[in-house]
């Protein structure tokens, strides 16, 4: 999962493209890059890190020009560190610089056919592949200068080689910003405008947070397959490019990934997780008839905005149990399993007031690995907790994510080929409760109703895009803790 940006302006964007990316930052702290452009020529500055590292006065001075991208990365495919960091670059033709969010599931096929194009592929990242496909379809577009039409024609030829979950944004020099979506909308992508003294500005992003804190106006998603040219002149083109496919948006993005503050296909990342918290009240009020929970405390911060209402639908006291150090990352977005343990205990730190003798119910989004809940299941007893029962806003993860989140490998996964009794006993809990799938479903579903269908496969082993075992099992050897530790130390 990455974040993504672009903005073609009447004015320096540098700056804009910072502040979006810091907002961003959830989606991706493994590094960032900004590309803009100043007339003719490319400034580029990337580098491992979070935003505010990778940024200094001197490089944001050397990033000039009203049009640019910026990318924020979460590893997936390829290595980690500044040597994939993107936006990713080729002169030719036109030059083109591209950032992408997602993944795609035909990357060795796609190689294979650059190969033969005689185009090179440096590096292991899935982005590059896509970035050099999509050249290939402008460069047999034969046109010294290219019309929307040209361009759109690319995009349709790029969305009919590559499978997979993605959002793209690319800068082509002399022409401007290209933004576009996979034909199932799996991953997000947002389109906004804002008026200046000089005229309109239009900028895309995968949240529309982004937009808000840059205050442009969100218009609308970037539909399933839809390609957005947003030109050096200040023009808006738009273009239907992929056949019509099952629109299925990724719900693990409500559950975990997006702000709160985000509209993701017209739906309040927010209250669709109240209606999570709902849900998983009721389920819990009826499960456990004559409860005897004392306090509801949610696991710091997805889980916060669900643990209300499941606290009210209980009948009982919500309670600020850990605090956060917010200087820590997202443990999920960790590079490593040995990270993720070390970095639990560094980011949370419980009041054991809230503990002592008190039996608890905590709340977390979802859960994975399992990694952290046990290890904050345990910090609750610790402080205390006479009873700890532990209650999912999601149901149980155990089918890899092929489109984009780090959950590639089933035997990391907790809950992969085990019974709920089997994992709250691995985890250490007196009683684990998940979300009901049909009730994670309608409380994202209850706001917008058009939305028929979800990505869910990491609950469900259901891939929108079909998937051969064989991709599967190369994930395992590929994307392993065990195989990213290798290349780590190689």
């Amino acid at each position: 999962m990455c974040g993504i940006i672009g903005i073609v302006g009447q004015a320096e964007v540098a700056s804009a493209l910072y502040d979006g990316l810091t907002v961003l930052q959830h989606r991706g702290q493994d590094a960032a890059g900004i590309a803009t452009l100043d007339g003719n020529r490319l400034c580029l500055r990337k580098g491992s890190g979070l935003v505010r590292e990778v940024f200094d006065r001197d490089s944001m001075l050397m990033l000039r020009g009203s049009v640019g991208i910026g990318h924020c990365r979460y590893p997936t495919a390829g290595a980690e560190g500044s040597a994939e960091a993107q936006p990713l670059y080729v002169n030719s033709p036109y030059g083109i610089a591209l950032a992408h969010n997602g993944n795609l599931i035909n990357t060795q096929a796609l190689c294979r056919e650059m190969f033969e194009d005689r185009r090179h592929i440096n590096t292991d990242s899935d982005s590059e592949v896509l970035l050099n496909v999509l050249a290939h379809e402008l460069q047999i577009q034969d046109r010294r200068v290219l019309s929307s039409d040209h361009i759109f024609k690319a995009v349709a030829g790029t969305h009919a080689r590559c499978v997979g979950g993605y959002a793209v944004v690319a800068m082509i020099l002399g022409y401007g910003v290209l933004a576009f979506r996979d034909p199932h909308g799996i991953r997000p992508l947002v389109l906004g405008e804002r008026e200046t003294a000089s005229g309109k500005e239009y900028a895309v992003a995968s949240e529309s947070v982004a937009l808000d804190i840059l205050g442009f106006k969100l218009l609308r998603d970037v539909a399933p397959g839809e390609a957005v040219l947003m030109t050096l002149d200040g023009r808006l083109f738009m273009r239907q490019c992929a056949e019509a496919a099952v629109h299925a948006p990724c719900i693990f993005e409500y559950v975990y990934f997006a702000r709160p503050d985000s509209m993701i296909e017209d739906v309040s990342v927010y209250k669709a997780r109240l209606r999570m918290g709902e849900k998983l009240g009721e389920k819990i009020r009826t499960s456990m008839p004559g409860h005897d929970i004392d306090a509801v405390i949610p696991v710091p911060d997805t889980s916060c905005t669900a643990a209300g209402p499941l606290a009210r639908a209980l009948g009982v006291p919500m309670r600020e149990g850990f605090v956060k150090n917010r200087y820590i990352g997202r443990t999920f977005i960790m590079p490593g399993q040995s990270e993720r343990v070390k970095s639990v205990r560094r980011k949370l730190n419980a009041i054991a007031l809230e503990f002592r003798n008190k039996n608890v119910l905590l709340v977390d989004d979802s859960i994975v690995r399992g990694t952290t809940s046990r290890q904050i299941i345990q910090m609750a007893r610790d402080a205390g907790a006479k009873k700890v029962y532990f209650a999912s806003a999601a149901p149980p993860v155990r089918y890899p994510n092929i489109y984009g989140i780090d959950m590639p490998v089933t035997a990391e996964l907790v809950a992969h080929g085990r019974s709920v009794e089997e994992i709250e006993k691995i985890l250490g809990a007196d009683k684990l409760i998940y979300q009901d799938m049909d009730d994670l479903l309608w409380a994202v579903r209850d706001g917008n109703e058009n939305l028929k269908h979800f990505d869910t496969s990491c609950f469900s082993g259901e891939y929108v895009t079909g998937v051969e075992p064989t991709y599967l099992r190369d994930l395992e050897f590929e994307r392993s803790d065990d195989a990213k530790k290798r290349r780590r130390q190689a």
